[in-house]
């Protein structure tokens, strides 16, 4: 089974849940910017939840679909259509031989996924099939997707036959079969144009001024077009956060998250493909639980910080993985 990539988008990559256990090598994580969305999009077609899938940022490519194929869109709402119908997200799809899968203007959020049942074959790199853009490995030929690109894919796996043979069944003139049901609000994702982002106090968040981290807290950020999957670039020209004592800072360890200061005092998040350690001073890092929310602001909107403390931000992070095991247990009952 394969698909063909007839456009591109601004930016398909092939990703999962990223290269773990070689940052001490100097080499990059990567994976899914909105990892809640990827590993539902996984359980949805009958996948292990860290299997590879498609990440489709803002403008989405353009799918042909070879052979009948079930899939599942989560995350950022980039309108899909197939052969021009409207396809709902978050719920299996039953995707017939020749279809074509396409995306319009988003709606809401900027990174969509794109699961296929049984996922891509392809070879890992260093045990992951995170594409990481700039040493140009994993994914597919170590780059972004193009025009004319045919990905292979595995056999559907045994849940995913189910669920598609359970589809077909449904009788319906358009060139796809998509479950009745969805997944309940409670355990999706929070996307918001203009989100408040919680944050746990950074290692060198004392070495701020006052005055600067009350404004830091109270400020509204532009996420600037410079941004990408390494880190978002944040601006308020009114705002410039300052230490109280000029210091140089050592290159020390940095992760998803990661809230960094540089000289010109306008802070800079760090994303998917972070480099591995960074010299300016850390302000904050950002809860795990709200990585899914900064991965869906795009550029020219707006976020703020609030702050948590580390006990508040597990107990979230724990809410959040049990409402998945739970989410796991009822996908199980229903197909």
């Amino acid at each position: 089974m394969s698909i063909n990539i007839i456009r591109p988008g601004l930016l398909t990559t092939v990703q999962d849940l990223g290269r773990q256990g070689f940052q001490k090598q100097g080499i990059i994580v990567s994976g899914a910017m909105d990892a809640l969305a990827f590993r539902i999009a996984n359980l949805l077609v009958g996948n292990e939840e860290g299997k590879a899938a498609l990440e489709i940022t803002l403008m989405g490519p353009k799918i042909k679909f070879e052979e009948d194929t079930l899939i599942a869109i989560t995350g950022g709402d980039l309108s899909p259509t197939i052969d021009d119908e409207p396809v709902k997200m978050w719920r299996p799809v039953f995707v017939s031989k020749g279809s074509m899968l396409a995306f319009g203007f988003p709606k809401s959020g900027c990174r969509a996924y794109l699961a296929v049942s049984g996922s891509f074959a392809m070879n890992p790199v260093m045990g992951s099939l995170s594409t990481s853009l700039r040493p140009e490995i994993g994914g597919f030929k170590g780059r972004a997707l193009q025009a004319g690109d045919r990905l292979l894919c595995h056999p559907k796996t045994k849940v995913g036959e189910l669920i598609r043979n359970r589809l077909i069944t449904k009788q319906t003139d358009k060139p796809f079969k998509q479950a009745f049901w969805t997944i309940h609000p409670d355990f999706l994702p929070r996307y918001e144009e203009n989100p408040i982002i919680s944050v746990i106090e950074g290692p060198e968040y004392s070495w701020f001024t006052e005055e600067s981290k009350a404004s830091f807290f109270n400020t509204s950020y532009s996420v600037t077009p410079q941004s990408d999957r390494m880190g978002y670039r944040l601006q308020n020209e009114s705002t410039v956060l300052k230490q109280t004592n000029q210091r140089e800072l050592l290159s020390t360890a940095v992760t998803f998250g990661t809230i960094q200061v540089p000289n010109d005092g306008q802070p800079i998040i760090l994303l998917a493909d972070h480099q591995t350690t960074g010299g300016y001073p850390r302000i904050g890092q950002v809860a795990s639980i709200d990585f899914s929310t900064l991965a869906q602001v795009p550029p020219g909107k707006q976020l703020t910080f609030k702050m948590i403390s580390l006990k508040t931000a597990q107990k979230r992070l724990m809410k959040q993985e049990k409402l998945l095991d739970h989410l796991k247990i009822m996908l199980r009952m229903k197909n």
